[in-house]
């Protein structure tokens, strides 16, 4: 469903692009991926009179989330609103956004973005800013609760919880550092240990968790408790008297927020099959790119989390107009030196 198809003030060359000029499917530039720094790349793009179209799945990585903190004049807004307002915004200078998933990308000088319902468009240069997915560690009610009172980061939400008693779900020796750094915005923390076992600690890990105060405690989570539709506690799998053990069995430590480092899963197979180099990190595969955006493939972009891991949503604004910009100029000296050879 395309929801707005208008062309208002973009008047660009849409170039070389293999389709007739003037073709519904020739664009200058095509985003894939509607949420903050695609949009704003085809802010930045529509505003410069480039032909752009935005390919938008609809599945925002902070859709469970009900609020955005730390954007500057947009603090406390819903990721829901944030969007529909930044669709609004590129629809005003004749930006197209199309709701549909992009399913295979070519490169023949131009390229070609097939999409899910059939439909392949063209264009000159390409922006992937299609994300990550969250990965859960699979503990009974964590998926329902994520973005409510299971958290991933204390930036985003940590002054909503402030002051409550917290949990830190341990899935690797890196939930140290994790449970620390919550220890800003509360004094009561505890560390689950859940798959990881103690001897994984380091003396240094033990004397920091000590000095901040936090609780260590070992044994696999089984799941979480939660009333009146609130976390209220923290089950074990196995037996124990700490707050009781509810007929599932366990121990149960009361908590009202439990922090959790979820396993991020890069939306990058569109980068790497048009030949982007990609590079391994902790937190998965990422394109190589210049402080623009740009991969070792000509014309092609990344933004946003499709870059990096820790790109919150006004790192990901930030990355989509530096992209956005960089395009235009690319463009605009590519035809003027094309005129020139002629």
């Amino acid at each position: 469903m395309t929801e707005n198809t208008t062309n208002t003030g973009n008047t660009g060359n849409t170039g070389n692009t293999g389709n007739a000029p003037g073709s519904a499917d020739a664009y200058e530039v095509v985003v894939i991926g509607g949420g903050a720094a695609g949009l704003s790349a085809a802010l930045v793009l529509g505003r410069a009179r480039r032909r752009t179209l935005v390919v938008d799945a609809g599945e925002p990585r902070n859709a469970p989330a009900a609020h955005m903190q730390g954007y500057l004049s947009r603090d406390g807004m819903s990721p829901a609103e944030f969007l529909a307002t930044g669709r609004e915004e590129i629809a005003r200078y004749g930006v197209e956004l199309v709701r549909d998933r992009a399913v295979d990308a070519t490169r023949d000088g131009d390229f070609a973005v097939t999409l899910a319902g059939g439909r392949t468009v063209r264009a000159r240069q390409l922006v992937v800013a299609t994300g990550l997915k969250d990965e859960l560690p699979p503990v009974e009610g964590l998926a329902e609760r994520f973005g409510r009172d299971v958290l991933h980061c204390p930036y985003c939400h940590g002054w909503e919880v402030r002051d409550q008693a917290f949990g830190v779900l341990a899935t690797s020796p890196m939930s140290v550092h994790q449970a620390l750094i919550v220890t800003q915005w509360s004094k009561d923390v505890k560390l689950f240990l859940h798959t990881v076992g103690e001897a994984e600690l380091s003396d240094e890990d033990l004397r920091r968790l000590a000095a901040a105060g936090v609780g260590v405690v070992p044994g696999e989570v089984a799941g979480l408790v939660v009333e009146d539709d609130r976390l209220t506690g923290v089950r074990l799998a196995g037996g124990g008297t700490d707050g009781g053990a509810p007929a599932g069995g366990g121990t149960v430590h009361a908590r009202e927020a439990l922090f959790v480092a979820p396993r991020a899963v890069p939306r990058t197979g569109l980068l790497a099959r048009l030949g982007a180099e990609m590079t391994e990190t902790p937190f998965g595969r990422y394109p190589v790119v210049d402080g623009r955006g740009l991969t070792t493939v000509p014309g092609l972009w990344a933004a946003g989390n499709a870059s990096g891991f820790a790109e919150q949503v006004v790192n990901a604004a930030s990355r989509g107009y530096r992209a956005g910009a960089a395009i235009n100029e690319e463009l605009l000296m590519g035809d003027l030196d094309a005129a020139v050879r002629v």
